[in-house]
């Protein structure tokens, strides 16, 4: 399929849908949540009765060939308000880990249950960092043990930071079983809702996204059955002989999981961005100083100038790879990479930039601004640093594995 950066009919409905439901339920309710530090089950339960929230709105969006359909309505909801738009979104990266390691028949059997329905909403979770194992994927400690004679896995371990850890109805957990083959030797399973053995911590306090909830989780001995393991036993056999033999493979559970969703991330940060940036530009064309609105500043008009070309410049390279990854087109340069890098520096830059414009009244709550500030810096932080996507997109295009 040929790359078009113009929108069709459907996907300018889907932009303007979206945007209509951030602009009537997201951001009335954005300062509240906020304020709160809670989980807006209300808000998601409005989601999903509209159908925004759920297993067909993100096979809907999948559906579409050219890869737009997903970050066009990412960016929108996160318009609306970063947090509640986590909490919203936050299940897409359990189905992301669902869909890139799990057979259809566990496709077919998790992903409903991540999201539940609209009368009970639920929310999915994605565990895979912990405490000294972050962008160092092959030190984790987590270890997932096979009992043949009861066709059971046992895992043990701590996983940190995790979206919805703990109050999430079903949880991806990735665990190394063959410690000696670092990365290489990880997988993903599937903790089934009551599985005794797995506990959150209370939901932890944060800069921003506070209406999304994050926890640290522990799993003491959780057993679950060998169905759980995403892929089957059968294909993690097959891959760890590879592994042994010392054949190359393409990646291991939580960075298939990561590839699949930086474009989508990317173009959460776009929607603080865009909204920083909007707020700033009307705040600057009313607000009057020596007599003038400051917009007929040079340094102001200037600053709001820079910020839309790098939001629309960031927004390219999401399209993308967003684009390129539906369609199949190998990451040769680390596009994946380049897409949530830009997007996340341009998201807290623009946000910084709007507080500024903004002075004394930005620094306050009542300019949504600050939140916008405070939510954008998680992006240069969780699924790869800036640093780690500067790692990546290095290694791609010169060849040599840099450390």
């Amino acid at each position: 399929m040929e790359f078009w950066l113009d929108l069709n009919d459907e996907q300018r409905e889907l932009r303007d849908w979206v945007h209509g439901f951030a602009a009537s339920v997201v951001r009335p309710a954005a300062a509240e949540w906020d304020e709160r530090e809670e989980t807006p089950w209300p808000v998601l339960q409005e989601a999903a009765k509209i159908g925004l929230y759920g297993f067909e709105f993100l096979a809907n969006t999948w559906s579409d060939t050219s890869g737009l359909s997903l970050p066009v309505a990412n960016e929108e909801l996160f318009w609306g308000d970063g947090g509640i738009g986590m909490a919203i979104s936050g299940t897409s990266l359990a189905v992301a880990a669902i869909f890139g390691s799990g057979t259809p028949d566990q496709l077919v059997e998790w992903v409903p249950q991540c999201f539940g329905d609209a009368a009970d909403p639920r929310v999915g979770a994605f565990c895979s960092t912990e405490p000294e194992a972050g962008s160092d994927v092959a030190s984790m400690r987590t270890r997932a043990v096979y009992h043949e004679a009861t066709d059971e896995w046992v895992i043990s371990g701590q996983k940190a930071y995790a979206t919805n850890g703990g109050i999430a109805h079903v949880h991806v957990v990735t665990a190394s079983v063959d410690p000696s083959l670092g990365s290489r030797g990880q997988a993903a399973f599937v903790v089934p809702p009551g599985t005794k053995g797995l506990t959150g911590t209370k939901k932890l306090k944060k800069l921003g996204l506070r209406a999304s909830h994050t926890a640290d989780v522990f799993l003491d001995d959780v057993r679950v059955p060998g169905s759980c393991l995403l892929g089957g036993k059968e294909a993690l056999d097959k891959r760890l002989a590879k592994a042994r033999e010392g054949q190359k493979r393409s990646g291991q559970a939580a960075m298939r999981t990561f590839e699949l969703s930086r474009p989508a991330v990317g173009a959460q940060a776009i929607g603080i961005a865009r909204a920083a940036y909007e707020y700033a530009l009307e705040y600057a064309k009313t607000r009057v100083q020596f007599g003038r609105p400051i917009i007929e500043n040079q340094a102001v008009a200037f600053a709001l100038a820079d910020m839309r070309m790098e939001i629309d410049a960031a927004r390219l390279l999401v399209w993308r790879a967003a684009w390129m990854g539906r369609n199949e087109r190998p990451f040769t340069a680390g596009e994946g990479s380049m897409s949530k890098l830009k997007a996340g520096e341009v998201a807290v830059a623009v946000t910084e930039k709007a507080v500024q414009i903004l002075g004394g009244a930005g620094y306050l709550r009542e300019h949504p601004v600050e939140r916008m500030f405070r939510d954008a810096k998680i992006y240069t932080i969780f699924e790869g640093t800036s640093e780690i996507q500067r790692l990546v997109i290095a290694r791609a295009i010169s060849g040599v594995q840099i450390r």
